[in-house]
Parts: C-alpha cells; sequence; structure tokens
C-alpha cells in the first residue's frame, strides 16, 4: 500500500521569544523537524511533505538533505488551512497519509507502525491518535458517544463545560484515507473562536457521511509538542533521559545521566564509562572500553576502543585505539590521531594526522601536518603553518624527536630518525639522522650583575 506523511512545520511559535523559526529549535542536538521526519523516513513511507510558512527559507535549509517535498502556507489560517496548501502533493494518490506535527519531536517509529497498522487492520477512513492525560488544558477533546465509538474532536476554546472533563486529548496527528481526505477538505469552515480551518472538523464531516473512524491512545509524553522554552526544555530532558537509558541497557556505564547530553545520532559501544558534564554531538562512535572522565566535547568524531579523554575538546575527528586525550587538549575538524598515540594537556592539533605512538604531551601546535609514528614532540612545538597570506604543510617522518619550545616553519619537511635541538626555529628540510639547531650561540659574560650594580 501506497503510504506517504505530512508534516506541519508553518507556525510562527510567538511564545517561543524567538526569530529562528520554532520547528528549527534543536532537542538533543537535533532541530525538532528533523527528529519528526527521520522517524517518519525509519517507517517505510513512499514520500514525506513538509507544509511550511514562516521562516520557509530556514526551514526548507535545515530539511534538505532528507530528501522530502514541500508545500507553502503563506498564512497560518489553521491545521485544516495546511493541509488545503498540501492538496497538489495530495492531487492523484490513493492510500493512506500519516499527519505529524514538526514540533513534537518524541514521537516513535513504535507509535508511527502502531497508528498505521491499527488504521489498515480496522479498516478506518480516519485514524486519530490519542492520549489519556491528568491535566487536558489546552488541548482538543475527544468525544465519543454511547457505544465509544469517536463522535468528533472539539477544540478547547469551544468546549462547552461537560466536554471540557473529558481527559482524552487530541495528539494532532492522524492517518487518514487519502482520497476520503481530498474529497472533504472543501467543506471546512472558519465559523469558530479563532476563525481558523480545523483539520479536527474532518474527522467530525467523515462521521456524519457514515465513515469509521478510529482512535488509538499513546503514552502521552510521545505527543508532546513544543511552544515555549520551558516545554523545549522538559522535552530536551525527556528525550536526554530516554537516549541514557538505551545506551545503559547496551552496556555502557553512564556515571549520571541526568549531567551527562548524549546526542540521538551517537552510536556507544559496551564497556565504555562516561563520566558527568560530557557533551557528545552529531554522528559521533564510541567504541568499546573507552574511559570518559568529565567535561569534554565531542562532536561527529570516531573513537576507537579502550581511548581515555579527559576534558577536552574533539570536533569532527579520528582517534585510533588506545590513545589518550587531554586534560585540556583541541582536536580540532579533520584530524586523525593514530594508535597508541598520546596528545596531552593544552595541545592543539588542527587539520593534521599524528601517527601510532607519537607523543605529544603539552602546550603544543600542530597544524596542516602530516607526522609519523614514535615521533616525541617537546613541550612548547608550534608547527608554523600560517604565513600571513596562506596556510602551508608539514610533513614529518618516523621516530622524529623535537625538542622543547621548537618552531616548525612550513611549507618543510622533518625526515625520519632526527632530532630538532630545543629553541630552534627550522625553515629548511631537515635529512634522515640528522640533529638540526637553528639559535644564537650563548654567550656568558663575567661578572655583568656587578658591573650593572642588579646583585640582590
Amino acid at each position: 500500500m501506497y503510504k506517504c506523511a505530512l508534516i506541519l512545520a508553518a507556525g510562527k511559535g510567538k511564545r517561543m521569544k524567538s526569530r529562528l523559526p520554532k520547528v528549527l529549535h534543536k532537542v538533543c542536538g537535533k532541530e525538532m523537524v528533523n527528529h519528526v521526519i527521520d522517524t517518519l523516513k525509519s517507517c517505510d513511507m513512499n514520500e514525506i511533505n513538509l507544509v511550511i510558512g514562516n521562516g520557509a527559507e530556514e526551514v526548507k535549509k535545515a530539511t534538505e538533505s532528507r530528501n522530502i517535498s514541500y508545500s507553502i502556507q503563506k498564512e497560518q489560517l489553521g491545521t485544516g488551512h495546511a493541509l488545503m496548501c498540501a492538496k497538489q502533493f495530495l492531487q492523484d494518490k490513493n492510500g493512506l497519509i500519516t499527519v505529524f506535527t514538526g514540533d513534537a519531536p518524541l514521537i516513535t517509529e513504535e507509535t508511527v507502525k502502531k497508528l498505521i497498522n491499527f488504521h489498515i487492520n480496522g479498516q478506518y477512513k480516519a485514524t486519530i491518535l490519542t492520549a489519556i492525560v491528568k491535566d487536558a488544558t489546552g488541548y482538543g477533546r475527544i468525544i465519543r458517544d454511547k457505544l465509544s465509538e469517536v463522535e468528533k474532536i472539539v477544540e478547547h476554546k469551544d468546549c462547552t463545560e461537560e466536554e471540557l472533563t473529558v481527559k482524552e486529548i487530541n495528539s494532532g496527528m492522524y492517518c487518514f484515507d487519502i482520497k476520503e481526505l481530498i474529497d472533504n477538505l472543501d467543506e471546512l469552515s472558519n465559523n469558530n473562536s479563532q476563525g481558523e480551518y480545523y483539520l479536527t472538523d474532518v474527522i467530525e464531516i467523515l462521521k456524519n457521511k457514515g465513515c469509521k473512524i478510529g482512535a488509538i491512545d499513546v503514552d502521552s509524553n510521545e505527543i508532546r509538542g513544543v511552544n515555549s522554552r520551558i516545554q523545549l526544555a522538559e522535552v530536551e530532558e525527556t528525550l536526554r533521559q530516554k537516549i541514557s537509558k538505551k545506551h545503559m541497557n547496551n552496556g555502557v556505564t553512564i556515571i549520571d545521566f541526568k549531567n551527562t547530553y548524549i546526542g540521538i545520532d551517537v552510536k556507544i559501544e559496551r564497556d565504555t564509562i562516561i563520566y558527568p558534564g560530557n557533551v557528545i554531538e552529531g554522528k559521533t562512535i564510541i567504541k568499546e572500553g573507552c574511559m570518559l572522565y568529565p567535561n569534554s566535547r565531542i562532536k561527529d568524531s570516531i573513537i576507537e576502543n579502550n581511548v581515555t579523554i579527559q576534558n577536552s575538546v574533539i570536533l569532527e575527528s579520528h582517534i585510533g585505539n588506545n590513545t589518550t586525550v587531554g586534560p585540556f587538549a583541541y582536536i580540532r575538524p579533520q584530524s586523525e590521531i593514530g594508535n597508541d598515540a598520546r596528545v596531552g594537556d593544552f595541545v592543539e592539533i588542527k587539520k593534521s594526522k599524528i601517527g601510532n605512538n607519537t607523543k605529544i604531551s603539552h602546550l603544543t601546535y600542530i597544524g596542516d601536518a602530516e607526522v609519523g609514528s614514535g615521533c616525541n614532540f617537546g613541550c612548547g612545538t608550534v608547527v608554523v603553518n600560517y604565513d600571513g597570506k596562506s596556510k602551508n604543510k608539514t610533513i614529518i617522518g618516523d621516530n622524529a624527536f623535537i625538542g622543547c619550545n621548537a618552531n616548525l616553519v612550513a611549507p618543510i619537511e622533518i625526515e625520519s630518525n632526527t632530532y630538532i635541538a630545543a629553541g630552534s626555529t627550522i625553515t629548511k628540510k631537515v635529512p634522515s639522522g640528522a640533529l638540526a639547531v637553528s639559535r644564537a650561540k650563548q654567550m656568558n659574560k663575567e661578572g655583568w650583575v656587578d658591573r650593572k650594580g642588579l646583585k640582590k
């Protein structure tokens, strides 16, 4: 059967008090609307269409990699109007369409599939995703008849006193027979307190025509929409806890999940231990047996087995097996650190490849370099990669020893098994097996302190 999805993402979100379109606010490192898109993609949808309006270009830019289509809702005149704006997308299609909102990022693949299967197996023309809540304030109510069949949905502001006591709420998420939906959209009216076209009215229209309407309730957390910064934080906390529990169930130790921040696309293998204060983002992969001591940030990186990281920043890089990083190291994008290496305190690596067993223990900058295996960098070494106009490359062979406070001025090559004397500024190629010294000759002026009257 043909299955498609429509995501409503045109609203401004006034209560967010933000210049950023509401659906682009992030939850666990990913835009809310992209959470919904990715969930629906995992449910084998044939097509996904996003209804956009406020901040349309920004929303397009943030979602364009998802390979979806777009409908434009220039004026936000209600959820029913949003579907009217998507009629061209729906035209000439047969099958079912699911409707979701771009500001409800907690919806799961299991629930989407449950909704679709319930709709198909019950042979419904429309199915509503609902939830039972203690406080239904602000939500549309599911009104059932004496046989407990769905009769209609009434928006909170239009409810009678009796209807306000109902605890079953509308999630704003549905499954429809496409043909029935298209045939009845034009019958919607904006004769209500808000002057808007409610998608909920389609349910009553279909019911009055004798169509079979279904409703399936789910965990209320999954349907939570975000309309304020407070709700954004609440949803973030819920998802963060869920992500942490998933990793812990898979064999990861998280010392304090309330103070650990792991993105939804992060993968972590068993026997890794994560201390509080770590922020792990993007498509990071952390393999087995790693130790992440407190307060590191890792984004879009691959951390191989048995790596130890302390209080450091690693961005878009690859760290090899059994390597140690930090404390206070900064590994910038496009860096590759080999196996059994050491990147110590206050070391910065930028767009460089560091070989196996190489030690860069402290207070060193390496940029735009290829470094071999078994090298040792003394404290205060600087690879001088920028000449004021362009970045230049440094190549260092295997087993090179770089003395403290050395400057390697790129472009330059340091061959294997070389020594660079401490305090040297190297500007020319150093051949294999050589010692390079480039510093002024030491002079001792006897009696100088007494002559200058500086003795204390």
